[in-house]
C-alpha cells in the first residue's frame, strides 16, 4: 500500500504541471487573440487568419500582395467579351484596306499632299473625316463624300474621345478596314503609301503609346474615384494618334465600363486636377487588358521637346529635307515625364522583333508648309 500510494503521488505530480502548462497556453493565445482584434485586423495577417472579415486584407506572404477582389457583375461581362473578342480570327477579306480617320475642326490644309500619299492605292485604303466646327472644303477627290455625321469638340474634354469613337463606328461598318488610323488635320505622311501599308498591315499589334508618367501630368491626374475597376498603378498616358488593328476597334466599341469612369472623373479642373482622357483613356485600358498587343509608342511623330501646352508646329522655314529624313529615319522611341526629375526614356522600335524606323506620320505643321512638303514629299518618301 505504501509502494502503491507512493507510486500515486509520483503520477499526481506531472499531471499537475500538465495541467499548469495548458492553462499557460489558453492564456497565451487569448492574448494573442484579444491583442489582434484590437490593434489591426485589417493589416494583420495573423489576425485576419482568426478573424476573418469583407474588411481583412490577408496577404500573401510570398509576393506580399492581396489576393484577387471581388469582381462586379459589369466587371465580369467586360472581361468575358474583351477575353472573346482577342480570341476571335479577324475578318478575312481579298481586299483588306486601312482606315485613315481624320480628326479636324474643319477642312484639310494637306490634302493635295495626302492624294499624292493615296494616288493608285484605291483599292487598299478608306477615309473618314470628322469635322467637328464648320464643313469642310474638299480639293481632292479622295476626300470627296468622305465626311461624317459630326459634333462638336472641345480640346481636353471627354468630346475628344468620342469623335474617335464616332471615327471607329463608321469605319467598322466596312468589313474591308482591317486597320484604323487617327490622324488630325496638321499631320502629314513620312513614306511611300507601299511602305505604310505593309507596315501596319503585316504586323498584329496595334500602336498605341502607352508609358507611365509619375509626374502631375501623369499619375497626377488620376483619381481615385476611379477605383475598383482602374487601380492607379495601371494608370497611363500616351499620344492620342493611334493605330489599331480591327480587334482593338471592336474592343474600343463594346467598352462601356472603363469609358465611364474616365468620362465622370477624367476632365478638365477637377477637384484641381487637368485629367485629358484623349491622353490616358486608351493607353490605361489596353495597358490593362491587353499590354502585349500594343507596341507602347505612337507611329506618328511628334515634338513635345519645348515642354509646352501644345506641341512644337513647323512653318516652311523649318520645313527641310534634312527634318523630315532625320524623322523618318527615327528607330527609338522617346517619353519625358513630367515631375521634376525630368526622366527621358527610350526603347527601340520594333517591328515584329526587329528594330525599325519608328514613324509613319508627323504632326503639327502649319497649313503655309503645303508647297513644300508636296515639293519634298518624293524624295523623304523614297523608302
Amino acid at each position: 500500500m505504501q509502494v502503491m500510494s507512493g507510486y500515486n503521488r509520483q503520477r499526481a505530480h506531472p499531471k499537475s504541471k500538465k495541467a499548469i502548462w495548458i492553462i499557460v497556453m489558453a492564456f497565451t493565445v487569448a492574448l494573442f487573440l484579444i491583442g489582434g482584434s484590437v490593434y489591426s485586423p485589417a493589416d494583420s495577417s495573423a489576425a485576419c487568419f482568426f478573424f476573418p472579415s469583407r474588411t481583412c486584407k490577408l496577404y500573401d506572404k510570398a509576393k506580399n500582395t492581396a489576393p484577387p477582389r471581388v469582381l462586379s457583375d459589369e466587371e465580369i461581362v467586360a472581361q468575358v467579351v474583351i477575353r472573346e473578342i482577342l480570341k476571335t480570327p479577324p475578318i478575312q477579306s481579298n481586299s483588306p484596306r486601312i482606315a485613315f480617320m481624320f480628326l479636324t475642326p474643319g477642312s484639310l490644309p494637306f490634302e493635295r499632299l495626302w492624294e499624292q500619299f493615296f494616288n493608285g492605292h484605291e483599292d487598299r485604303f478608306s477615309v473618314y473625316v470628322h469635322a467637328s466646327k464648320e464643313k469642310p472644303v474638299h480639293v481632292s477627290r479622295y476626300f470627296v463624300g468622305r465626311d461624317i455625321p459630326s459634333h462638336k469638340v472641345e480640346w481636353g474634354k471627354i468630346s475628344m474621345v468620342e469623335a474617335e469613337k464616332r471615327l471607329l463606328a463608321r469605319a467598322l461598318l466596312d468589313p474591308n478596314n482591317q486597320h484604323f488610323v487617327l490622324l488630325s488635320d496638321s499631320c502629314v505622311p513620312l513614306h511611300s503609301f507601299d511602305y505604310v501599308y505593309n507596315f501596319l498591315m503585316f504586323t498584329n499589334i496595334s500602336y498605341i503609346d502607352s508609358f507611365e508618367d509619375h509626374g502631375p501630368d501623369g499619375n497626377g491626374r488620376y483619381s481615385e474615384h476611379m477605383l475598383p475597376e482602374i487601380e492607379k498603378e495601371y494608370f497611363r498616358k500616351g499620344s492620342q494618334w493611334f493605330s489599331m488593328k480591327r480587334q482593338h476597334a471592336i474592343i474600343v466599341m463594346s467598352d462601356f465600363l472603363y469609358y465611364t469612369k474616365f468620362r465622370l472623373f477624367c476632365r478638365p479642373n477637377m477637384n484641381g486636377r487637368n485629367c485629358y482622357a484623349d491622353e490616358h483613356y486608351l493607353p490605361t485600358v489596353f495597358h490593362m487588358i491587353d499590354p502585349v498587343g500594343i507596341a507602347n509608342w505612337s507611329v506618328t511623330y511628334v515634338d513635345w521637346s519645348e515642354r509646352k501646352w501644345h506641341p512644337r508646329t513647323y512653318r516652311t522655314r523649318d520645313v527641310t529635307y534634312e527634318l523630315l529624313k532625320n524623322i523618318t529615319s527615327t528607330d527609338v522611341a522617346l517619353h519625358l515625364t513630367s515631375d521634376k526629375k525630368r526622366v527621358v526614356t527610350t526603347g527601340p522600335c520594333l517591328w515584329n522583333g526587329m528594330q525599325r524606323p519608328c514613324y509613319l506620320f508627323a504632326r503639327k505643321f502649319y497649313p503655309e508648309a503645303l508647297d513644300k512638303l508636296l515639293f519634298l514629299f518624293s524624295n523623304y518618301t523614297a523608302i
